[in-house]
């Protein structure tokens, strides 16, 4: 390579580095998901945790790729996915003759009830809360300047 070659990508090393950090921000929004049983974390952080990886993603190989990769549609299956999750568990749990949220209900023993129920609930909040973060992003991101460049 002499010192006249361009350089055909200048962001290659944040490309990189990308691809290498955004599994490892994926896997740890699933360490406070599954953790958030026994500690603090859980859903909530989990699904903002998650959808940073892939903001993250879009941020660097831009939106139309992360589009591709997490289609809107799925984004809009993911948020009434995750409360049918939240509130079907509730209403199983009232069918079961228990009260609305009420997890004990769910298994034989009320400790695994209760473990079940909440893994569950944790689940549909992390859902929802990832696909209404990249709903927002994607609609901020999709949006079209409303004058020029040159008007600035």
């Amino acid at each position: 390579m002499t010192p006249d070659t361009p350089i055909r990508d200048p962001h290659v090393i944040l490309r990189v580095i990308a691809k290498f950090l955004i599994p490892l921000i994926a896997l740890f929004a699933f360490y406070v998901q599954f953790h958030g049983d026994y500690g603090p974390g859980g859903g909530f952080q989990a699904g903002v945790i998650l959808a940073v990886s892939v903001i993250l993603y879009a941020l660097i190989f831009g939106l139309d790729e992360a589009k591709r990769a997490f289609p809107p549609a799925l984004i809009r299956v993911g948020m009434s996915l995750g409360v049918l999750l939240y509130g079907g568990t509730g209403v199983v749990a009232w069918m079961m003759g228990g009260e609305f949220l009420n997890y004990s209900v769910l298994a034989h023993d009320a400790i695994h009830g209760q473990h079940w129920g909440i893994l569950v609930i944790e689940l549909g909040v992390l859902t929802t809360v990832t696909s209404v973060m990249l709903a927002i992003f994607y609609a901020f991101g999709s949006r079209q300047p409303e004058i020029s460049d040159e008007d600035w």
